[in-house]
């Protein structure tokens, strides 16, 4: 677990699954499980942004969607800001609400195409607050001016707009109720590469003014390199592993990571001809039928057997770095201790 405040991480998850139930047969029978996400742990300091990266459907998504329960978790705990989230009820999560928000994917698909920007912006202070019509205009208007939008484009609707545009009013959005946590669930994988980095750079300058706390999920690596301070390294429902970004990008310990990284192009033109990519074999296995041991052990070229059988521990190497990985069983590291300041599968 990387460096926390004396008050102690504002987000605290401990060994949270999420498993989607699978149901066949003419009775529709439970037959199985979707292990999207399978047993993680980790924390975030405040003001601190963690880049949660892997693989499309290595359950990114899924963790940050049940973090902030918009689905119901399997088990496991989620703290946030001192409060329990994971298995409050309905009424109780409803008033943590504000303190916790997320952005989208696709601004498209998150925007009502029937309300207008000034609406869409309104919609949390409408539901948690009770402000005249002036103070909620002139909220409205202070979250446009934080994001960088035209007052005059208040009427519009999100077709109106461009994409970046679009993802502006969904961050204006997510601030409306001055949020201290905000899962980004890929804020830039649907727009052009010209705007992704004005949309990052955005993101960077709230959070510095409103001391937000970001989970910035992602498959670009260049990307989290650029705005994360801790990088989790996530693969098939697990995280194998956790390090500062500096750290991470300069040694790669889990073979996973290593081969993801060996994939980012070099912009030095001499490094990158001498760039020698990892190809790893076969498919991502099923969520619905994992591996049995390390769910890398099917493709990772420095496999043992002892992977195909046990599941492996997680190892501490200090400074808040940890990696599950059976290479670093031995005098190499310690294993890690399953507190507070801890991170584990």
């Amino acid at each position: 677990m990387a460096e926390t405040t004396a008050a102690g991480p504002l987000v605290k998850v401990r060994d949270l699954k999420m498993y989607f139930p699978i149901h066949a047969g003419l009775f529709k029978s439970h037959v199985g499980d979707i292990k999207a996400v399978d047993g993680i742990s980790f924390d975030i300091a405040p003001g601190e942004t963690l880049g949660l990266v892997g693989e499309s459907g290595c359950g990114k998504s899924t963790v940050g969607r049940s973090i902030l329960r918009l689905y119901d978790v399997t088990d496991g705990t989620v703290e946030i800001n001192g409060s329990e989230i994971a298995h409050v009820d309905r009424d109780s999560l409803r008033s943590k609400r504000p303190m916790m928000q997320m952005i989208f994917q696709d601004p498209q698909a998150s925007l009502n195409p029937r309300m207008t920007v000034a609406s869409i912006i309104a919609e949390p202070l409408d539901e948690h607050l009770e402000l005249s019509s002036k103070e909620r205009l002139a909220r409205i208007y202070e979250l446009m001016d934080w994001v960088g939008l035209n007052r005059e484009f208040a009427k519009r609707y999100p077709h109106e707009f461009s994409g970046g545009q679009r993802q502006r009013i969904g961050i204006a959005r997510a601030l409306a109720l001055n949020p201290k946590f905000i899962v980004c669930d890929e804020p830039i994988a649907a727009l052009d590469v010209s705007i992704q980095a004005q949309v990052v750079n955005l993101l960077e300058e709230l959070q510095d003014r409103l001391d937000l706390t970001y989970l910035f999920i992602s498959h670009d690596l260049s990307m989290v390199r650029h705005i994360a301070d801790r990088v989790a390294v996530m693969y098939l429902g697990r995280i194998v592993e956790v390090a500062s970004r500096d750290a991470l990008f300069a040694e790669p310990l889990h073979p996973y990571t290593q081969a993801l990284l060996s994939a980012v192009p070099e912009p030095d033109p001499a490094s990158e001809r001498n760039r020698t990519p990892i190809v790893l074999q076969g498919d991502v296995p099923s969520p619905a039928n994992p591996p049995t041991g390390c769910n890398f052990s099917t493709r990772c070229p420095k496999a043992m057997e002892i992977c195909r059988q046990m599941e492996p521990g997680v190892f501490e190497f200090g400074g808040g770095r940890q990696v599950a990985c059976h290479l670093y069983s031995d005098d190499m590291a310690e294993p890690a201790e399953p507190t507070a300041g801890s991170e584990s599968n």
